[in-house]
């Protein structure tokens, strides 16, 4: 892919690695980086010197395979770190709280589900509240859902107590 075609941010497709917003700004950082690794390594190796391409971690791996991207290519390298920022600085958060802490691998299913569901380039903040008990809050910039146990038994209240009276009407 030449730096001409490279993607813009609102095209780029966000591997099931990046979960969070502090992931989308680590990739970033990788990238300058590695930005500045490679030209470190260009100006001691002199004219004609082959670039390296330092270890990438997992995220920015699965980033660049999706994605269609190297970054042997300077002008690409400079492109890609310009719209990544404008990415970091726009990507849509989630705020979810949830009663217990989040293994990763349900995380990384949360934010694919997000993705494909709501905005391609949506990530989760995950907070923790163990009063929560069960279920999750979920907050968006518009919207607030209690989607926990107890607000749906709060919501139930009427419901449960008329069972309830039913229950005890039967004996």
């Amino acid at each position: 892919m030449t730096d001409v075609a490279i993607k813009t941010h609102e095209n780029f497709v966000l591997p099931a690695s990046l979960v969070t917003h502090l992931d989308v700004a680590h990739l970033v950082e990788e990238v300058e980086r590695v930005d500045a690794e490679m030209i470190s390594t260009a100006i001691r190796g002199g004219e004609g010197a082959k670039p390296v391409v330092p270890v990438l971690s997992e995220p920015l791996t699965d980033f660049l395979a999706q994605n269609q991207f190297t970054l042997e290519d300077g002008k690409m390298r400079e492109t890609l770190i310009k719209e990544l920022r404008l990415l970091k600085d726009n990507v849509p958060v989630l705020h979810m709280t949830f009663a217990v802490t989040a293994d990763p691998e349900s995380l990384q299913q949360l934010a694919l589900y997000v993705r494909e569901s709501i905005d391609p380039h949506a990530v989760i903040s995950v907070g923790l509240q163990p009063s929560l008990v069960a279920g999750v809050y979920l907050r968006t910039p518009n919207h607030v859902h209690d989607l926990s146990l107890r607000a749906m038994l709060k919501n139930s209240r009427g419901k449960l107590v008329e069972e309830l009276g039913a229950l005890r009407a039967s004996r």
